[in-house]
């Protein structure tokens, strides 16, 4: 099972899918407390974002945020949302 320092290295190497299976691994086996598993899903959803896959990103920000509310998940899932909100109405006018 990696720890927290790992599986941050391993997202800055862009290594998303060992980052995933990571935390999903210490998910499964409990192998951390609340504001570890916190951190461990807000890199998740950190990994997700990279890869382009929102939803699951948000699920995972939603996730940490639920162990940690005052963690670093809650202004990524602002951002996210800011994100995917964007409206210009120039695109849309010919």
């Amino acid at each position: 099972m990696k720890s927290i320092d790992e599986i941050k290295d391993m997202l800055e190497k862009s290594q998303t899918d060992e980052v995933i299976a990571a935390v999903d691994e210490l998910a499964a086996h409990g192998g951390a407390g609340g504001q570890q598993l916190a951190t461990a899903f807000y890199l998740r959803g950190n990994a997700y974002r990279q890869r382009g896959e929102w939803g699951k990103a948000m699920n995972s920000y939603l996730a940490a945020i639920d162990l940690d509310p005052d963690g670093p998940a809650q202004a990524a899932y602002r951002q996210a949302q800011q994100i995917l909100s964007y409206y210009c109405k120039d695109y849309y006018n010919p």
